[in-house]
């Protein structure tokens, strides 16, 4: 190492640099890591999760996802959880392939995968947004392959959800 020294500390001048590098690294890691272990509530039963939604006067998201959908990681972990951790939204979940038993709005019990047959979902993620008697009141969020605007578009949703569960 033939780099000259720092003035007044000795060092080589690349050490500092090799240690902001090493530290702003960490700082840019450390999100992505915490985000990877954000999760969501598996639904067990919408009625009551509805109930409480409602309570606040807020919708209940339902998000469907896939193991190992890409896509739905990101729509989980870095917009939906984060919301949920701020108690800004009442979110569960429910996967396409589960056989997972769930009480649905009719407060009939259901197996999750049946669920999404009956609500015609085929595209993971789907984030459907429900007001009084399980209705939908806002328009679906399908996919997410838009990741520059999915935020804005989940603001979106949830400001008309938000709307229609808050004049009646």
């Amino acid at each position: 190492m033939n780099t000259p020294p720092v003035p007044g500390h000795g060092l080589p001048a690349t050490l500092p640099r090799r240690r902001l590098l090493v530290a702003t690294a960490g700082l840019v890691a450390w999100p992505a890591t915490w985000a990877v272990s954000a999760s969501l509530p598996q639904a067990v039963s919408l009625t009551d999760e509805l109930g409480k939604a409602l309570r606040r006067g807020e919708p209940l998201l339902v998000m469907v996802s896939l193991k190992g959908c890409p896509f739905c990681d990101v729509a989980r972990n870095h917009y939906l959880a984060p919301l949920r951790a701020e108690g800004q939204i009442d979110v569960v979940q429910v996967d396409m392939k589960s056989s997972r038993l769930v009480r649905d709005f009719q407060d009939q019990t259901v197996a999750q995968d049946q669920l999404i047959q009956r609500w015609s979902i085929r595209l993971a993620p789907t984030v459907l947004f429900f007001g009084r008697g399980g209705v939908e009141v806002a328009e679906r969020l399908v996919g997410g392959s838009v990741p520059d605007f999915y935020g804005a578009y989940l603001d979106q949703r949830l400001d008309t959800a938000r709307r229609a569960v808050r004049s009646r």
